[in-house]
């Protein structure tokens, strides 16, 4: 069901990129709308100058997401994990590459981790057995880490975000 004009030709299964953007930015919440454009720039479908021009289109009210976007993210749970941390009001570096530790989803005051698990990359003996060696090299280096389920940050945000914001008055970020 499409509720404006297309830009391109639809089949009975799927519309276009654009259109499919057009719909979301204004049917779904701001976190998913963030997430998936993240995406969708992280995968190359389409690049910042395309999206900017796609967004010229759009009621100007939307705009304030597109300066949320950011390709950066390689998953739908590093966006909203991002956002929380935005929202928090805790300075951050996104995909950070440590020495001895490899890349990091988020690096907080330059002495936390923050990993974002999925069932996807973390769910076998052998990928859990890297990032216990990867927190131990970590911890080596001074560095405390922090893996965040998937699960928890899709359904349960507040609890997640509450966590975050612990942390922070906690005084580990000092």
């Amino acid at each position: 069901m499409h509720w404006g004009d297309l830009t391109a030709p639809a089949t009975r299964e799927a519309v276009g990129l654009e259109d499919a953007i057009r719909t979301l930015v204004t049917c779904r919440p701001p976190r998913e709308v963030i997430a998936t454009l993240d995406s969708v720039l992280h995968l190359g479908l389409m690049s910042e100058s395309e999206m900017r021009t796609l967004f010229r289109a759009l009621p100007a009210k939307y705009g304030v997401l597109l300066r949320l976007v950011d390709g950066r993210a390689e998953s739908g749970t590093e966006s909203f994990v991002r956002l929380m941390l935005r929202r928090l009001g805790i300075p951050f570096e996104v995909q950070v590459e440590l020495s001895g530790v490899g890349r990091v989803d988020f690096l907080i005051a330059g002495k936390l981790i923050i990993e974002c698990d999925s069932r996807a990359h973390h769910s076998d003996w052998s990928q859990r057995r890297r990032d216990i060696r990867r927190d131990q090299g970590a911890a080596r280096r001074g560095f405390a880490t922090i893996r965040l389920l998937a699960e928890d940050i899709i359904f349960h945000p507040e609890a997640v975000e509450a966590l975050l914001a612990d942390v922070a008055r906690s005084g580990l970020l000092r």
